[in-house]
Order: structure tokens, then C-alpha cells, then sequence
């Protein structure tokens, strides 16, 4: 999957503030880019709609789609996790930017102000804090105006590393891959789309198998 990197923090610090720096400055980089946003009560589908309609009816998911944007509504029998999500959003974005997902293991970034109370405890995976008064953390900080700085970061240690990236799923869970194997599945991969005729040299691959039954 595309390296993910969740931006993290207590209530009001800042989260989608710093999202909305740092996806034009990723984007001005010539990045593509998408987010994931944690929302506690999602009112998109209200009863009486079609699409609410269309659930209600048995639907597993129904998409809404107009000439500016598609939407995908999906019922979830227990709240979906990051890998879940991003796996939805698929190979097409050279990074993804998720706002919470504080128990979850991706990368992180902390916001902290000084009247939203003091860093989180035990997170997994902090590497960066944005915050406006000193304090203390072996993770690296900045503040409010260094966004490029912040963004070579991530630019560093997340996307250039992964330029080329190869994502395998099994029944909807990521397998994590060493390296032998996951040069193996490319290099077939890459030969099985170029002995097909009439197929574009290929800039992404995408291979989908449902086993009957």
C-alpha cells in the first residue's frame, strides 16, 4: 500500500489545520495525494435518502456519484482500521495522509498547544511533534511555520523510499512481504503484463481474485 502517516492529537489542537498545510505542500511537490479522516458520528447517509434507501434494501455498499465527486457508503459491522480504509482508496497516491488513528501503528505526527493540555502517552510510531511551547520528546519538533521543513520529512522518509511500492492482500488483510517475495510477485507481475497483447507498458499493476464458493 502507499506509506501512510497519521497526523494525531488531543481535541482542537490543530489536526485538520496541519492536514490543510501539509497536502498543498506535498501536492506543490507533484505528489499525488489522498486523506483519511477518523470521524466519531458520520451524518452523510440520512434516513429517507436513495443511498439510505438502497442499504436498507440489503445493499453491502452503494456509491453515490455526481459529475464532481463519488462517494462510497459502506456499512461496518465493527469500526473498519486503517489498513481496511486505506485499502479502499488503492495504489493510485504516493502518500496518504490519515487525521487520528491514534491506536493504530502508522507513522505518526502529534499537534500539541499549550491550552489543549500536554503530548499523548504511548504512542506508536511518533516520529514528528508540531507544537507552539517547548517540550519534551525524543520524537522531532516543529513549529507552526515550518511546514517545508516538516514535509521534507515525510518527502524523505516515506514517499522517495517508496516510489515503487507492491501491496498484496489476502481476504482483505495486508501481507507483509520480505524482500525475496515481493521481487518475485513484481518481475511476474511485470512479465504477465507484457506478454498480454494490445497491454500499455505498464506505470501500475492491478490483479483482483475471488475464489468461488
Amino acid at each position: 500500500m502507499p506509506p501512510v502517516v497519521s497526523v494525531v492529537g488531543r481535541s482542537n489542537s490543530g489536526k485538520t489545520t496541519l492536514v490543510e498545510k501539509i497536502v498543498p505542500e506535498l501536492r506543490s511537490r507533484g505528489y499525488r495525494v489522498a486523506t483519511v479522516k477518523h470521524a466519531q458520528d458520520m451524518q452523510l447517509d440520512q434516513p429517507g435518502t436513495d443511498s439510505w434507501r438502497h442499504i436498507e434494501a440489503g445493499s453491502q455498499a452503494t456509491v453515490l456519484a455526481d459529475k464532481e465527486k463519488v462517494v462510497l457508503i459502506r456499512p461496518a459491522a465493527s469500526p473498519p482500521d486503517l489498513n481496511e480504509v486505506v485499502h479502499l482508496l488503492g495504489e493510485d497516491y504516493d502518500i496518504i495522509i490519515a487525521e487520528g488513528f491514534k491506536a493504530e501503528s502508522a507513522p505518526k505526527i502529534e499537534v500539541q498547544r499549550n491550552e489543549t493540555g500536554p503530548l499523548l502517552t504511548d504512542l506508536k510510531g511518533l516520529f514528528a511533534v508540531i507544537t507552539d511551547e517547548p517540550v519534551q520528546t525524543k520524537a522531532r519538533k516543529f513549529g507552526w511555520s515550518d511546514i517545508r521543513p516538516l514535509v521534507d520529512l515525510i518527502e524523505e522518509g516515506f514517499i522517495k523510499p517508496q516510489r515503487e511500492h507492491l501491496s498484496v492482500y489476502v481476504n482483505g488483510a495486508p501481507v507483509v512481504l520480505s524482500s525475496f517475495p515481493r521481487e518475485f510477485i513484481r518481475n511476474l507481475m511485470l512479465a504477465m503484463a507484457a506478454s498480454l497483447k494490445g497491454a500499455e507498458e505498464p506505470k501500475s499493476l492491478e490483479f483482483r481474485f475471488r475464489k468461488g464458493g
